[in-house]
């Protein structure tokens, strides 16, 4: 068909044109809304700026067709062939392209958002900084793909193919990754914050610097990636494989690698403060410098293990050999001022062979109880007695009692190995009956032990507890400590960034400090000022992006705490002259 008698008919009001050949025609900046090009030949045809929202394109070819800038929102190319296509900065908005073939295809800067490319082929495809947040591309072909800068936040990646891509810098926050194929992937920089990797095969993987807070990584198969310098703060690894990877300078806190196998991994000067690590696998791991502060080794195996160096402040070790770990002195207390360890164990001299394994073999248990409100403590007391007497040999022992959202914490330390999800489920079994028991009582017990009661011989009332204590040093310390690396995070931020970049970035982080409790005022007011009028007076092109910024920024942007925070540093930078009275 000709394109001036395809043109006409649409004047016309005709819509079906399935199967028609316009192989090589010229159609850039036509309207051709709503149209049924189902089947249809546009091998080579020129849809550059065209418009083809809410068109029907099931199953037609645009092999190598120009379609730059084209719209085509809500357009059915489902099973469509534009394989070595250029839609460069198209409008593919709620686009559905299932089982499209997009081999070869370039779609830099195209926006995707909330398409439908699910089981699309996308071998060697350029995404380059195209916009795919809420995208479907589950069992999606994406080998060797570029999505460099590219947004996938909140995407659904599940069982897709994206081995040997190119991910630098793309956001892929909140993504769905379940049983995704990553091998040999480059993720260097990327942000992974709160995704779900389950199940991902992730071997051989540059993730050096991601961010993978709060992210889901549970049966991944991390085997020889590279995680240097990640944030893996509240990860969790349950039974992730991490055999020999780097994770050198890593921040783990409060990371869960319960069952996780890190055989042969190197955690050189990694921060594992609060990790928790039930039934890990550390054997031959190099942990040398690690700080291993207030994190929970149980039944952990560590055979081979090099500890030499590490902070060992407050962790706690249950039924864990040591007597084989490689190590000559550990540290164990910790300097929160200036974030280092101190008291070097044993003094002047090294472990003999072993020796670390009898130092700090330990035959007890912790055991943890939580309450729903502040126990009465006279009541907790009696209660410890009874559970003493139902065990003769056990002896219990208060170590820390700390609020907690919604609830109490009690950690006590049994004098011998026990299973402490039983005691502390009998513990609360006890506690209501005996203060019942205590609180009718009371009156007795206190002649018993000499105690005066109330001179006017009031009828007993129930204690009432304490106030919940203020937040407990460790608290306050690790809150510090929280800041300190978001503060280190955010000026690297700050120092490699555009703005139109690290302003969302930025702002991110402090959403996530104000949500810990962690105050941001100082930082807000003299880091990240200082930082932005830093680079601004080495980097002559940056301090033209910052002014290029602050004409283009959204009202929103401008507005956040980091936007008033930019434009504080410009204000610093160029001065208004004021007017004359």
């Amino acid at each position: 068909m000709e394109t001036q008698e395809l043109l006409d008919r649409y004047q016309r009001g005709e819509r079906d044109f399935a199967h028609v050949n316009l192989s090589g025609a010229s159609l850039s900046g036509v309207n051709l809304r709503q149209i049924d090009l189902t089947g249809a030949d546009l091998t080579g045809a020129n849809l550059s700026w065209a418009f083809l929202s809410n068109a029907k394109l099931t199953g037609a070819c645009l092999r190598h067709g120009d379609l730059r800038n084209c719209a085509l929102t809500s357009t059915d190319l489902n099973q469509s062939v534009l394989s070595g296509a250029n839609l460069t900065k198209a409008d593919l908005r709620l686009a559905s392209l299932v089982e499209a073939d997009l081999n070869w295809a370039v779609l830099s800067e195209a926006d995707l958002s909330n398409a439908d490319l699910s089981t699309a082929k996308l071998d060697q495809v350029n995404l380059e900084k195209a916009k795919l947040p809420g995208a479907k591309l589950m069992a999606a072909e994406l080998m060797e793909a570029t999505l460099y800068r590219a947004n996938l936040t909140a995407a659904d990646l599940s069982g897709a193919n994206l081995r040997e891509s190119h991910m630098e810098e793309a956001n892929l926050r909140d993504a769905i990754l379940v049983g995704a194929n990553l091998i040999e992937a480059n993720l260097v920089g990327a942000c992974l914050r709160s995704a779900n990797l389950s199940g991902c095969d992730l071997h051989r993987v540059a993730l050096a610097g991601v961010d993978l807070s709060e992210a889901k990584l549970d049966n991944a198969d991390l085997s020889r990636s590279d995680l240097a310098g990640a944030y893996l703060l509240k990860t969790s690894f349950k039974k992730a494989h991490l055999l020999r990877a780097n994770l050198q300078d890593v921040y783990l806190l409060r990371a869960d690698l319960s069952e996780a196998n890190l055989r042969g991994a190197d955690l050189r000067r990694s921060d594992l403060s609060g990790a928790y690590l039930s039934e890990a696998i550390l054997s031959e791991a190099d942990l040398r410098d690690a700080l291993l502060l207030e994190c929970r080794l149980i039944r952990t195996v560590v055979d081979g293990a090099r500890l030499t160096g590490c902070c060992i402040y407050n962790w706690q070790t249950e039924e864990v050999d040591l007597s084989t770990v490689d190590c000559r002195y550990v540290y164990t207390q910790f300097n929160y001022g200036t974030k280092s360890p101190t008291s070097r164990f044993p003094v002047n001299r090294d472990f003999a062979p072993g020796e670390l394994g009898s130092s700090y073999q330990q035959n007890t248990t912790t055991i943890e109880v939580f309450f729903e409100r502040a126990p009465n403590w006279e009541v907790l007391v009696y209660t410890l007695a009874m559970l003493e007497q139902e065990t003769r040999e056990l002896t219990l022992a208060i170590e820390s009692f700390a609020p907690m959202e919604n609830q109490y914490l009690l950690r006590m330390r049994a004098n011998q190995k026990v299973n402490a999800k039983i005691i502390s489920e009998r513990m609360l079994q006890l506690y209501p009956n005996m203060q019942r028991r205590v609180i009718a009582n009371r009156t007795q017990i206190l002649n018993l032990l000499s105690i005066s009661a109330d001179a006017n011989h009031r009828k007993p009332t129930p204690v009432t507890p304490p106030p919940p204590p203020p937040p407990p040093k460790s608290l306050l310390d690790k809150r510090q400590q929280l800041y300190q690396e978001t503060s280190r995070q955010i000026r690297s931020i700050l120092m490699s960034q555009p703005p139109e970049e690290f302003v969302d970035n930025v702002q991110r982080l402090l959403d996530y400090l104000a949500e810990q409790g962690v105050p941001t005022r100082e930082l807000q007011k003299k880091a990240i000022v200082g930082a932005i009028v830093q680079r601004a007076k080495q980097d002559v092109t940056f301090g033209e992006n910052l002014l290029r910024w602050d004409k283009k920024a959204s009202e929103s942007a401008r507005s956040s705490v980091m936007g008033r925070a930019v434009r504080a540093a410009i204000a610093l930078l160029w001065p208004q002259p004021q007017k004359s009275p």
